[in-house]
């Protein structure tokens, strides 16, 4: 039999489940080699959507199971139990710092929302341990008190364990993490262990955060991935399985069951990867990829190299800051199934409500009674195949139809200005299953691409995607030239994809990023991504997440109740929660000022924070850790007044506080107690 070929791209949406079968080696032929494609509703078990649509595109092309060589799925199913604090999906967590005397004081989640720090963040413990900038140790690892730290977890009845030490990243000597969390293993085995540095690159707080969420999340990653895989076998196939992540590129189904929240952003991944393979005869460009679904609109910058453009430091999941790759994507209210109204002044209003996955029966030209940018779209062009378009012309739509198109096009045309890094104009590629309702033109675009398949661009980016290898490390130039550190990186970051299972004469270095260290002599952090095409012919990938503590339950049935989320409330206190900053609130809002002493707010502190980070241009680092240490303070009652120096007396005293060196190190080694 020949060798398969074929590759399966799935993405499990909110809406829809779409699909497609790819032939690679037809990729530049024009039909791009796509031999079936299929959107059908998603199901409330994700798993059968799977089912259905590969058995559907089946069906629909006589493919031969036997020639499927992969199956990639795309989900948004792990970051969803995030985003709704789901206590059904998401496990309580015990962090193990490794830091010696620093963090000694910051409490795991500081800078959570209450809810879901109440839910997940429940224990923290500090051992000897970490490492300085240099490489060299803080302190030795304190196994005695990893084993007791155990003891205590146990007790508490918390399968699911953090270790973190102070620039692990970098730990390639002592392997502090890894040491760690052997000793966790041995002494309680039924627990899950995460080490941060498997997790994101350097920031200290950011990484515990990513890792906390990611154990939080690991059993119900497990019976999700296991689902997945069971769909796969209820089709007879007998290929690897794929889970795409957030820069664009795979992991095995077991890898990915470990690492749930490389997969939190691969939704609005895979439709630009599908975009840069939709437009592969184009000149090779910067394009900006705007995905437009049933209820959002994502739009992002698609560079040279084929590959999203990452966010720059940090990014926040469901309120919680963290620093793993995750691409530079905005969102708006705009999809297909957008709720249109008017305000109370006439204007027309478009989402962000939308009628979501119902709009089959609730949008006007299905039959419904809830006017939708979908049946504006069928109104304006007889072009447009949806529905039962004499439902619409009678609606008494038309009035408003021009006042849409403005809408429409404004909206789309704001959100791509905000995304742009340069005044100059750009390509625009319309995907998903929503850009009907865009129009052909839109100011600041040198040119609106709408290509083939585009409905199904995230299920194309999820079958063409490819593995990576990410090397972040800060290393040292004394004894050797920067260029000659930057190429044991790149080999590195060569390795580490071939590790994760790209065939080595495939793989090339798609980026490299070089950031001298400010105030440290000889010192410079070098970030290299490396990826290359899967080599197939590899065996020592497993078949299927393998589970513990109960996880597997029955995996066909065990995701029927994803949209039961979690009745039991946790201990909430909303009083500390960040304030949520509006238009409103902002033009409402009054500092406290008292007798010629203003009395500082959370609010004034945030506002403050921004303010000196942009004066200070990031020359002295993030404000963000100091913002968190005095928000403490002033949560267990401390009160912050500013007065004018002008106030002063001529016998009062003045104190100055501030620090030197390095933003680098205080962004991974937190303030101690010393």
């Amino acid at each position: 039999m020949a060798t398969p070929t074929l590759r399966i791209g799935v993405d499990v949406g909110g809406t829809n489940t779409d699909g497609v079968v790819l032939d690679p080696t037809r990729s530049s032929e024009p039909d791009r080699g796509i031999v079936a494609w299929k959107k059908v509703s998603t199901t409330k078990n994700p798993s059968d959507g799977i089912n259905i649509v590969i058995r559907e595109m089946f069906e629909q092309s006589n493919v031969d199971p036997q020639s499927i060589a992969s199956v990639t799925i795309g989900t948004t199913h792990f970051i969803n139990a995030v985003v709704e604090m789901d206590q059904s999906r998401l496990a309580k967590v015990a962090v193990i710092r490794l830091c010696g005397p620093f963090s000694q004081s910051i409490p795991v989640g500081v800078d959570w929302p209450s809810k879901l720090r109440n839910i997940i963040c429940t224990h923290r413990s500090t051992v000897n341990g970490g490492l300085e900038i240099d490489g060299s140790l803080i302190s030795e690892l304190d196994e005695h008190e990893v084993r007791r730290q155990c003891e205590v977890i146990m007790s508490k009845g918390i399968k699911s364990i953090v270790v973190v030490g102070i620039f692990s990243p970098i730990d390639i000597v002592y392997r502090q993490e890894e040491r760690a969390a052997e000793v966790i293993r041995e002494a309680y085995p039924a627990a899950d262990v995460v080490m941060s540095k498997d997790v994101a690159n350097i920031g200290y707080l950011e990484r515990e955060n990513a890792a906390i969420l990611n154990a939080s999340i690991l059993s119900f990653a497990r019976r999700t991935i296991n689902s997945f895989q069971d769909a796969i076998s209820r089709l007879n196939l007998r290929c690897p399985v794929f889970v795409t992540q957030n820069d664009g590129t795979i992991l095995p189904a077991s890898s990915a069951a470990k690492l749930p929240i490389r997969t939190f952003s691969s939704g609005p991944t895979n439709s630009m990867r599908g975009a840069a393979f939709l437009t592969q005869d184009f000149n090779k460009e910067a394009m900006m990829v705007v995905d437009i679904g049933g209820t959002t609109t994502d739009v992002g910058l698609l560079l040279k190299n084929g590959f999203p453009r990452q966010a720059a430091a940090y990014s926040e999941i469901s309120g919680v800051r963290t620093n793993f790759s995750y691409p530079d994507v905005r969102s708006i209210g705009l999809g297909g199934g957008s709720i249109v109204g008017k305000d109370k002044d006439g204007h027309l209003t478009i989402g962000p409500e939308s009628v979501g996955y119902q709009i089959q029966t609730k949008a006007l030209v299905f039959g419904g009674d809830v006017p939708t940018t979908t049946d504006f779209t069928v109104l304006a062009d007889k072009d447009v195949q949806i529905g039962d378009r004499a439902l619409v012309e009678t609606s008494g739509l038309q009035g408003d139809l021009t006042e849409f198109k403005a809408k429409v096009k404004s909206m789309l045309e704001r959100i791509i200005d905000t995304m742009k890094t340069s005044p100059e104009d750009i390509p625009v590629v319309l995907v998903g299953g929503g850009a009907v309702i865009a129009p052909d033109s839109l100011a600041g675009a040198s040119r609106v691409i709408k290509p083939n398949w585009s409905g199904v661009a995230n299920a194309i980016g999820a079958a063409t995607a490819r593995v990576s290898g990410v090397i972040d490390s800060i290393e040292s130039t004394e004894a050797k030239t920067l260029s000659q550190a930057i190429e044991d990186v790149q080999s590195r970051a060569v390795e580490k994809a071939v590790e994760n299972g790209a065939l080595r004469e495939s793989v090339t270095v798609a980026e490299v990023d070089n950031f001298p260290l400010q105030y440290i002599a000889n010192k410079s952090r070098i970030i290299v991504k490396a990826v290359g095409d899967f080599d197939f012919s590899r065996t020592d990938f497993t078949d299927n997440a393998q589970s513990t503590n109960g996880d597997v339950e029955g995996a066909e049935n065990v995701l029927g109740a994803l949209e039961e989320v979690s009745k039991t409330d946790s201990s909430d206190d909303s009083s500390l929660e960040s304030i949520v900053i509006t238009k409103e609130y902002i033009e409402s809002y009054k500092p406290r000022v008292i007798n010629r002493e203003w009395l500082l707010s959370e609010t004034d502190l945030a506002w403050i924070t921004t303010g000196c980070y942009i004066l200070g241009t990031g020359g002295g680092g993030s404000p963000y850790q100091h913002m968190l240490r005095l928000r403490e303070m002033m949560r267990a009652g401390a009160t912050v007044r500013i007065i004018s120096p002008w106030d002063l007396k001529d016998d009062d005293l003045v104190a100055c506080g501030g620090g030197k060196g390095s933003p680098q190190v205080s962004i991974e080694k937190p303030y101690g107690d010393e």
